[in-house]
């Protein structure tokens, strides 16, 4: 038997939807598909789940719409029959216009629903269900446990999902958020929903697009698009290497503080656009405030500005030209801020995946190429971008990896779909899910807690929700159940009736001298008068003076590979690109003043001096948290571990540290949890607290990364 050959670009475009094709050659103008798009036809007609990797605006939306939109015509659907997923609002509001223009040219039409859609649009949804709905997994199960949605009506005829940015999900809470809510979605429908999911590049493909298959993947024919990416041989959950070098113009330089920094980038590439990335939102607000000073045409972004003020920045710098956007991670998605000249990077991002994503918003026209401009204004921090160049010159990057254990979002979902059922069984809960673990029958003891502590009442076989649920969660219908994440409290602040943004309380209670004012938006502003009760602050526009300050969880810990890649920089390893005179200057100093003290060629190095006893693992915080709890109390018990050293007992002695160095790999133990940190978890209320600090410390645990430094020589130096 002869197999016909695989269709090629051309033969794949003439398998779309003939009037859809028409409007790509004519409306957009293009030739024909890009590799991707055209490679990704033929599965996604035939229903097949996909991962669909590409950089940033590598044509991953149109990969996924324009065979689901053929698939529409073709086969009839009526009703709401894809459902394109978001992690963020403001990346929805931007492609809402494209899909639905696509829509448009073949009789179809796409709506938005989040948080943010007015009451009005969401009716009309209600009675005449958009062929695409843009929403995010959060608004998703607030349709399924809304009173007012007729869900069956609604989202009964959801033949696929679109999920952007799946990387984004599959490696925090949401991830395991939207794993749960479809496959409730799948026994809404009655039918397997087609799940694509559209991504920058990973470490693991194979492993996410498993994931992403949810509770029956080995089932459900699927496969990895990525035409020019070459894949890593294995999945793995550390991440790839052997990958191509990148393309990318990426230059290295040292300019000591922030304040430089600013003058570099108001000095650099007058007449083009600059989209520059911070990693706080403090730091953005700081170098804004500089920038304007040097009266550079600047625009800021980040989580802490109204939704109007990001919204106006963001409109005004698609359209400038000589101009500056400084954010934090929130332009890192394909949110569409117009054609990039250059990246400028403050200091360094904390991972490979994340930094692919930020260079990739650049070379988009036609001659031009990829490139970033890294300012570090530490050493630290300098040495923190060195070792994070050195991992992306040999082409790693991270593998995406669920939070393990995620039992509060299991003790969520019993609440949530008990909502969403009115009752449900006390034995055929488990089927809500389909079998998905963590949602099965292994959930029994999470279940019979809420029963006794009233957040669930138990009657006649059936699950109803309790008094306990409706006092934690019950506040404006029960939203507080449908986010998976905690948000810090802030207040919000008023110039006039607009709104800027919010500050951290702080910001507002902590004695200073002279009149109380804060910085943001890149301004400047005197607060006037502060609402306590309903947590708002009236300012009025001042020339100087603001503070920028956000408590919260912006600075993580690096991991194993990144800190272990910087001790190679302290070694001497220079990453491959530019460094300029005043970086190379600086790593010079670094590997004098630093290497001596902290690394070693042969191991790990372990310094007791007049100061302290420090082990310099280099194995990341979360490896390290580990090995401080498994040397019990050897650690001191004061100093938290950092990401490249712990801290011991001064008192130690050569023979104590001998022992405990000889169990140490067969001993390693969780790391301590304060109890405190357990209201940082969600849905923590519903949890014992043993458990609660138990799910705590294994998401802070890095068993690997603690056993390899644990199973590395030592040599030790005992200073008198």
């Amino acid at each position: 038997m002869t197999v016909p050959p695989a269709p090629g670009p051309d033969d794949v475009f003439d398998l779309l939807d003939p009037i859809l094709g028409h409007h790509v050659v004519n409306t957009l103008g293009w030739r024909g598909l890009r590799p991707l798009q055209a490679e990704a036809v033929t599965p996604l007609l035939a229903g097949e789940d996909a991962l669909l990797l590409a950089p940033t605006a590598g044509g991953k939306t149109e990969a996924a719409v324009f065979p689901l939109l053929t698939r529409m015509n073709q086969q009839g659907w009526t009703g709401t029959g894809v459902l394109y997923l978001c992690p963020l609002k403001a990346l929805l509001n931007n492609l809402a216009p494209r899909i639905d223009g696509y829509a448009q040219w073949v009789g179809r039409r796409a709506a938005l629903w989040h948080g943010d859609t007015p009451e009005s649009v969401r009716r009309r949804i209600r009675t005449d269900s958009p062929d695409f709905m843009l929403t995010t997994p959060e608004s998703l199960e607030a349709m399924l446990i809304s009173v007012k949605t007729d869900h069956t009506h609604t989202l009964g005829r959801v033949r696929a999902v679109v999920v952007d940015e799946v990387h984004a999900f599959a490696g925090d809470d949401r991830g395991w958020h939207l794993l749960a809510v479809l496959e409730r979605l799948e026994r809404l429908t009655g039918h397997r929903i087609q799940r694509i999911g559209l991504s920058a590049t990973v470490g693991n493909p194979a492993a996410l697009l498993t994931w992403l298959q949810g509770a029956s993947p080995t089932g459900r024919p699927g496969r990895v698009i990525a035409p020019g990416v070459t894949l890593p041989a294995g999945d793995n959950t550390s991440g790839s290497g052997g990958l191509p070098r990148p393309d990318g113009d990426v230059e290295l330089d040292y300019v000591g503080s922030l304040a430089n920094a600013a003058k570099v980038i108001s000095a650099l590439h007058r007449g083009e656009k600059r989209l520059v990335f911070c990693d706080s939102r403090k730091q953005v607000e700081e170098l804004g405030a500089a920038l304007r000073a040097r009266d550079v045409t600047v625009f800021l972004s980040h989580a802490s500005l109204s939704t109007d003020e990001r919204a106006r920045s963001e409109q005004a710098f698609a359209e400038a030209r000589d101009c500056v956007i400084v954010s934090t991670s929130t332009l890192e998605l394909g949110i569409d801020v117009g054609d990039l000249d250059r990246v400028v990077q403050i200091d360094s991002p904390g991972t490979v995946a994340s930094f692919l994503q930020r260079i990739g918003r650049t070379g988009r026209r036609t001659g031009t190429s990829r490139n970033c401009l890294f300012l570090a204004t530490r050493p630290g921090s300098l040495l923190q971008a060195a070792g994070l160049l050195t991992l992306w010159s040999r082409g790693w990057v991270e593998a995406v990896t669920p939070p393990p254990s995620p039992r509060h979002l299991v003790a969520q979902q019993l609440l949530a779909v008990t909502l969403q059922e009115h009752r449900i069984g006390d034995r055929l809960w488990p089927g809500q899910w389909n079998g998905l673990a963590p949602f099965d029958r292994s959930a029994a003891p999470l279940l019979s807690h809420l029963v006794s502590e009233g957040f669930l009442d138990s009657d006649g076989g059936m699950l109803f929700i309790g008094p306990e649920a409706e006092k934690h969660f019950g506040r404006r219908h029960f939203m507080e159940l449908t986010a998976s994440f905690t948000a810090p409290p802030e207040f919000t602040v008023l110039a006039g009736r607009t709104e800027i943004g919010t500050t951290d309380p702080a910001v507002l209670t902590e004695e200073r001298q002279g009149p109380r004012r804060l910085l943001l938006a890149g301004r400047s502003w005197q607060v006037t008068f502060i609402d306590w009760a309903r947590r708002r602050a009236f300012v009025e526009p001042v020339e100087d003076g603001g503070v920028a300050k956000w408590q919260g969880s912006e600075a993580r810990g690096l991991s194993y590979a990144l800190t272990r890649s910087m001790r190679e920089v302290l070694l001497g390893t220079d990453p491959d690109v530019r460094l300029t005179r005043r970086a190379t200057v600086t790593l010079a100093e670094l590997r004098t003043d630093r290497a001596p003290r902290e690394v070693h060629p042969a191991g790990s190095l372990l310094v007791r001096d007049a100061d302290a006893a420090r082990w310099w693992t280099w194995a990341g915080y979360r490896a390290n948290a580990t090995l401080a709890a498994s040397l019990g109390n050897l650690a001191d018990p004061v100093q938290r571990p950092t990401d490249t050293h712990v801290r011991l007992r001064q008192d130690l002695c050569p023979a104590d540290w001998k022992a405990a160095r000889a169990e140490l790999p067969d001993s390693l133990t969780l790391p301590t949890v304060d109890r405190r940190a357990v209201r940082g978890l969600k849905f923590s209320a519903a949890l014992p607290l043993r458990i609660a600090t138990t799910t705590l410390a294994e998401r802070l645990a890095d068993l690997a990364g603690a056993l390899a430094a644990a199973r590395e020589p030592v040599r030790l130096e005992w200073h008198a």
